[in-house]
């Protein structure tokens, strides 16, 4: 069964598309198939992995991308899904196992014209059908914006994990914090949409510390986020297996780099590209596998829902 794995937290800016990108792309190296879902209207991720002339006719056309499920007579699921989604200039896949759902700018339309039956919430027609397509991955990663409303919701709803990436600052703090206030109301609103085949409502498992730039001590942070993910553990509003992880993501000029290649970051080295320093390549792209590695020994069920406060 693949793991569902959401990434989200309330704080914008913490490199969440960097992350999710460059792990999927680590976990398509071992091997592993990969469905990344991309419910982030900026459509970072979509650009990012299609290249922005394959994307651009996506976008001008108004199909194809993952609004298109929710319009009225909108396709399937599957048949949305761009296999492969990593190519070379000449269009030749380069990491097989690595697949899109794409999105485009229309996604806002989701949230603000999207006028479904309200006994058939988004979040729940999403999340059966993608029942179905799950079933020939061993992950499926959401790429959420820094909220919980309608796209954001299809991936909590559909997820059994959610990782927080976070910078080492106060406001990551805070965005971690008013992320479990939110997840605990949007899983008693929806709960009654669940199926018993689905498991737990998602709970947050885990956080990681991303972008973080030369120099910067990340220890006073590192124990203030700790603390608040324990008080969450005891409270049972966060999953009793809940951690940070070991592995710390640096920032990288290399990371920006890989989105005008339209490449994850491990396969730059593949490209020939000049004028790059290696040695911090190498540790970058180190960060992003150990992650992955790390991710992949990382599983288990949530703890049982406590309600949200009034």
């Amino acid at each position: 069964m693949a793991r569902k794995i959401c990434f989200l937290n309330y704080k914008g800016g913490v490199g969440k598309t960097s992350l999710i990108v460059n792990t999927a792309a680590c976990l398509a190296k071992l091997g592993r198939r990969v469905l990344l879902c991309d419910f982030d209207t900026q459509s970072n991720a979509s650009i990012w992995l299609m290249r922005l002339e394959r994307w651009n006719k996506l976008n001008a056309d108004g199909r194809g991308s993952v609004y298109s499920f929710f319009e009225p007579g909108g396709v399937r699921l599957e048949d949305l899904v761009v296999r492969n989604v990593v190519e070379d200039k000449m269009g030749r896949p380069v990491l097989p196992g690595l697949d899109l759902l794409p999105t485009t700018f229309n996604l806002v339309d989701l949230e603000s014209e999207y006028t479904g039956d309200p006994r058939r919430p988004a979040y729940a027609l999403f999340e059966e059908q993608l029942a179905e397509l799950a079933l020939d991955y061993d992950y499926v990663l959401f790429d959420c914006p820094p909220n919980l409303l309608r796209a954001s919701q299809c991936g909590v709803f559909s997820a059994s994990e959610i990782y927080v990436p976070s910078n080492p600052d106060a406001l990551s703090l805070i965005g971690f914090t008013l992320l479990v206030e939110k997840l605990g109301k949007f899983h008693q609103l929806s709960a009654g949409f669940r199926r018993a085949s689905m498991g737990p409502p998602a709970q947050v498992h885990g956080i990681v510390f991303n972008s973080i730039k030369t120099g910067v001590d990340i220890e006073v942070p590192k124990m203030r986020m700790q603390l608040r993910l324990n008080q969450f553990k005891s409270a049972r509003r966060a999953a009793p297996q809940a951690k940070i992880f070991a592995t710390q993501i640096r920032d990288a000029m290399i990371v920006r780099r890989a989105v005008t290649l339209g490449l994850p970051v491990n396969l730059i080295g593949q490209e020939g590209e000049a004028g790059l320093d290696a040695s911090l390549q190498d540790n970058v792209v180190n960060d992003y596998r150990r992650f992955a590695s790390e991710l992949e020994q990382h599983a288990g069920v949530s703890a049982p829902l406590v309600p949200a406060h009034p």
